[in-house]
């Protein structure tokens, strides 16, 4: 994987200091930690509603110590702005073209040499979906990580990992369980949100 800013000396300490003070200074609190048997993992971006959630996310992976990596898609990765958003963690996804995004998402997760958190918003868009993408389940499977329920919840100001979950292989059953944790957290455009 790339070097990002959480794995740039100096710049991580001084984002992740910028980023605690503004938190705590806007009135969010941020919970739970990454376990030990977590190092590598898939994390749940939910619900993910506003163009809001990514600086909040990248605010909220720095006070939790995070090294993450996170998907979008490719239109935000064009120049002037490509070289940036890479350095924020970005991996640009191409919508209109099927690839082997989530057979090359659990190899890179066990290729990496250390620790790599992958966020993936399981509707993959902001706007209001019925139906969750399954991509993010299979990448965890397929990697043999853990899925993190990392969620924001913008009604009351907090965000942070949940508990985690093993990936059984009946994926019916595991996204209505994911599902039913996600289902009292509101986003920042609470109508675009269903779990």
């Amino acid at each position: 994987m790339h070097r990002t800013i959480f794995t740039t000396p100096v710049v991580n300490t001084l984002f992740r200091a910028m980023s605690k003070g503004f938190l705590k200074a806007t009135g969010w609190t941020v919970e739970g930690s990454l376990p030990p048997s977590a190092t590598k993992s898939v994390l749940i971006a939910a619900p993910h509603t506003s163009n809001w959630d990514l600086p909040y996310t990248l605010m909220v992976a720095f006070s939790l110590r995070l090294n993450i990596y996170w998907m979008g898609k490719q239109s935000i990765f064009r120049w002037p702005f490509g070289g940036l958003m890479k350095w924020l963690g970005g991996i640009p996804v191409n919508r209109e073209q099927s690839t082997n995004l989530v057979s090359a998402s659990a190899q890179a997760i066990q290729d990496a040499s250390g620790n790599l958190q992958l966020v993936v918003p399981p509707e993959g868009t902001r706007s209001k979906t019925r139906y969750w993408k399954t991509g993010f389940y299979y990448i965890a499977l397929g990697a043999k990580v853990p899925i993190v329920m990392a969620y924001m919840d913008y009604a009351h100001k907090r965000s942070g990992l949940g508990p985690i979950f093993e990936p059984t292989g009946d994926v019916e059953q595991d996204m209505t369980a994911i599902k039913a944790f996600y289902a009292s957290f509101k986003g920042k455009n609470a109508g675009q949100f269903d779990a």
